[in-house]
């Protein structure tokens, strides 16, 4: 899995010829949702770079996250995905978050995304190992080469590994200096389950709730700049170094194609160790996706 990916979340059905440049500027990895909405125009958009010749498929890495709804609907609905996206299997599967939601059938509404006609959040009473064995045989079944977990907590994570026959093989979650969660990094890396990071960028895409709780865009405090600046590297560039030179993967996206340039060149440099240490004491605890905003009964990080 490569360290910088292009993410998918609020990339426009409109916008396939952002997955398009994305390849075209060299990612590889593309971090996809169930219920983002943009399946199958990033899957045009893929679809366009292979009938290029700019890659082939094995070249490519996607990732598909689902919020579950039980084992007998896990495969019909992963086929459906496929079938959007236009390829044969998903390099990885992850459960996107700790909650089984109902089930809604495509036919009726796609995606389902978390609420029902009226606008409330309905949950189902699905064990987290029946669907941990239903991810099991996507992968003995070709429908996956790898699955993992997303806003996973700790005692979730070892709850899982008591049962898996296929362990988890990445753990994706909210990481950025406000939000460094270092002892579920640490435990991660004591498992052997690689980290992917979301909202690298941290506040930028909740101004609003950032400045609600005090907290200023990373891209502008003078830590952050400052290293920039002796890098001659951006700020959003820092950030994304912050995470992947400690071996944690990004998956920023951008609709701007300079942008997109960038965020993939942020591996060229290193940061000194006390750069890294300087930026990771920025951490508060700000945390920005929590479901328990939209639904109390949600509250998987309480």
């Amino acid at each position: 899995m490569p360290l910088v990916g292009f993410g998918l979340w609020k990339v426009t059905k409109s916008s396939y010829q952002t997955v398009y440049e994305a390849i075209k500027a060299g990612y590889r990895l593309f971090d996809g949702a169930g219920d983002y909405g943009n399946e199958k125009e990033a899957g045009e958009g893929v679809r366009r770079a292979i009938q290029d010749g700019l890659v082939k498929r094995e070249d490519l890495f996607h990732i598909l996250m689902q919020n579950f709804t039980g084992h007998s609907k896990v495969k019909s609905i992963t086929k459906k995905q496929l079938e959007l996206w236009g390829i044969d299997y998903f390099d990885l599967f992850l459960i996107h978050f700790p909650i089984a939601l109902q089930y809604v059938d495509p036919a009726h509404r796609y995606p389902p995304e978390w609420f029902d006609d009226n606008g409330a959040v309905q949950l189902q009473n699905t064990p987290l190992q029946e669907t941990w064995g239903a991810l099991e045989e996507l992968v003995d079944e070709g429908f996956a080469k790898n699955i993992g977990l997303s806003n996973f907590s700790g005692s979730l994570i070892l709850d899982v590994l008591r049962y898996a026959r296929i362990e988890p093989q990445v753990l994706q979650v909210e990481l950025h200096p406000y939000l460094t969660q270092t002892g579920l990094v640490d435990l991660a890396k004591t498992l052997g389950i690689a980290i992917t990071a979301y909202s690298s960028f941290g506040p930028q895409g909740y101004v609003e709730l950032s400045m609600d709780k005090g907290a200023a865009l990373l891209t502008t405090l003078p830590v952050v700049t400052e290293v920039a600046q002796k890098h001659e590297k951006t700020p959003a560039q820092v950030l994304l170094r912050w995470a992947t030179q400690r071996g944690i993967a990004v998956v920023p996206k951008s609709n701007n194609v300079q942008r997109l340039q960038e965020n993939l060149g942020s591996e060229s440099f290193d940061l000194d160790l006390d750069e890294i240490k300087s930026i990771s004491a920025l951490n508060i605890d700000l945390r920005l996706n929590n479901p328990a905003e939209i639904d109390p009964r949600l509250a998987i990080f309480a």
